[in-house]
């Protein structure tokens, strides 16, 4: 790697670090790789002048796309895979890009959670869609949102930072919303080729199982937090 490109990694680091209650990313491989992928995906739209909001609507579009093209035959689900992917790119990029640009704003503070919980449920959607029980995602989905309204209730009390970072964050439900799409396309690849995978079990079990899982930790998730917010509330 070039110097430059270790300098922009650093101030990358920094950046994330100003915004996030001074916790170092580079204590966390992923973390630290993540932060590198966003930032990187960002300057160019930062050079061309685009502004953060538009990469947060235009995650919400792209997000918008699973349950779509999962709906359709052939190799399409492929594309939603893809789309599932690109969002939780994006959902970090315009973050990196207002960080870059200094183009936060209190507007940009609102829409970008608001953005997120709309990507959520539009995943939650795509469950649906790939054979998961409408009340189990409904129960999930309340559960999630319930979850982010205590984290958001405890902040506007006083509370500084996450509160916790539970078992049910952003990339717990990316990773869902992916093994998902995944169980599909092995399924679709296995009619393909005259193959069952699982005689005495189809894809849209597996799914339903995925998203049952998926309502324990946002059951656990929501626990935590709770524990969390009243110890910083009220200890």
């Amino acid at each position: 790697m070039s110097r430059s490109g270790r300098e922009g990694d650093e101030a990358a680091y920094d950046l994330w670090s100003g915004l996030h209650d001074g916790l170092d990313p580079r204590d966390s491989f992923w973390v630290a790789g993540w932060v590198r992928l966003v930032h990187r995906c960002a300057r160019p739209l930062a050079r061309r002048g685009t502004g953060p909001d538009a990469v947060t609507l235009a995650g919400v579009a792209v997000s918008a796309l699973a349950p779509l093209l999962a709906a359709l035959p052939d190799a399409w689900p492929l594309l939603a895979l893809v789309a599932v992917l690109l969002a939780a790119v994006l959902d970090g990029v315009d973050g990196a890009l207002a960080a870059q640009t200094g183009a936060a704003s209190a507007w940009g503070r609102v829409l970008d959670p608001a953005a997120d919980r709309v990507s959520d449920l539009l995943l939650l959607v795509l469950l649906v869609v790939l054979g998961a029980p409408l009340w189990l995602v409904a129960l999930l989905g309340a559960v999630t949102l319930l979850l982010e309204s205590v984290r958001s209730s405890a902040q506007v009390a006083g509370m500084t930072g996450p509160g916790a970072v539970t078992a049910w964050e952003r990339p717990s439900r990316v990773i869902v919303a992916v093994l998902a799409v995944l169980v599909h396309l092995a399924v679709l690849s296995a009619r393909a080729l005259g193959v069952q995978l699982l005689p005495t079990v189809d894809g849209s079990e597996v799914v339903t199982v995925l998203a049952a899982v998926a309502l324990a930790l946002a059951l656990v998730g929501l626990a935590v937090l709770l524990r969390a917010v009243r110890r910083a509330l009220v200890d």
